[in-house]
């Protein structure tokens, strides 16, 4: 086999959660190129669900041009990084380039695009320069200043309408009535909570009180919205935080006027959440919070946060 010459050849990418999904797909844009590819993942094991390891991946990239050096790491822990910096290091050579683990909320699979335009976005990105690092990238984004116009190619079902992204979509509303007209439910559409039993005392009811406490007109001015809370576990329940009203209110059961977002999680992590120790983006992306209603007002709320969490 004749040796790759392409733009990457001979550089060595390190990419998290490159076993499957959209981390294998950058590994494998990059191989073609000829490029190191450091495999740094969690799954050594087949597992029941998901298809690929590190170990099979590996056997993909060299396949298609590229080296491998699988590693199991999990990107919590700051050694397994360590480690496997230190033997990219030891085989490849001092790493040029890194690609972060993409995550992804819950979706409708007809709305959404293919991983490929993350792998392509990802190759544009390797071929920038050093003095590139430090800006905040859209795929798409990037890819039109490539030139490409044409992104039907990289929908999942060409012609339907995408599903609003929660960090990015400004009016998510008008989204989906465009999904809804395509035939499709999205999963933020709003729904009546069903009443709850009276709650008893204890974490919730204490961070629901500090956080009233912390309450004022300028805060309701600047958020304008009600948020109802589905929690699941003890003391938890349907709880109301309602900023549109003078002064502002927290309370247990549903709001006077209808709520404008929805989130579900335990109580355990709503504590958190709600402390500082867990942020809602965080939260949202791992499955523990679930939101319906207004994406643009959620982000608010985790804005909110940020200052509540100084006097809390």
């Amino acid at each position: 086999m004749l040796p790759n010459t392409g733009r990457l050849a001979g550089c060595t990418v390190f990419i998290t959660g490159a076993s499957r999904g959209i981390g294998k797909a950058i590994a494998l844009k990059a191989a073609k190129d000829g490029a190191n590819i450091v495999i740094a993942a969690k799954t050594a094991q087949p597992h029941s669900k998901l298809l690929g390891t590190i170990y099979t991946a590996a056997e993909e990239i060299e396949a298609v041009g590229g080296k491998a050096l699988p590693c199991i790491v999990d990107v919590r822990d700051e050694q397994q990084i360590s480690d496997a910096v230190q033997k990219a290091i030891k085989k490849f050579g001092a790493i040029y380039t890194a690609a972060t683990e993409m995550l992804g909320g819950p979706g409708i699979e007809s709305h959404c695009r293919k991983v490929d335009i993350i792998a392509d976005a990802a190759y544009s990105i390797f071929q920038k320069p050093k003095s590139f690092t430090g800006n905040f990238v859209i795929d798409e984004n990037i890819l039109k200043a490539e030139g490409i116009q044409n992104f039907d190619i990289y929908a999942v079902k060409p012609g339907h309408p995408l599903q609003p992204d929660f960090f990015l979509d400004e009016y998510p509303e008008a989204v989906s009535k465009k999904m809804e007209s395509a035939g499709a439910v999205p999963e933020f559409k709003e729904e009546k909570p069903q009443p709850q039993p009276k709650p008893r005392s204890g974490a919730v009811e204490k961070t629901f009180r500090m956080v009233k406490d912390s309450l004022s007109d300028d805060i309701v001015k600047a958020t304008q919205a009600i948020y109802l809370f589905e929690l699941s576990g003890e003391d938890g329940g349907t709880w109301f935080l309602d900023l549109k009203s003078r002064g502002g209110n927290v309370g247990y059961g549903e709001p006077s006027d209808q709520a404008d977002v929805v989130m579900s999680m335990s109580t355990d992590d709503f504590v958190k959440m709600f402390s500082g120790k867990l942020k809602p983006a965080m939260a949202f992306m791992s499955g523990k919070l679930k939101i319906k209603g207004n994406m643009a007002l959620a982000i608010k709320l985790e804005k909110l946060m940020n200052q509540m969490n100084a006097r809390l």
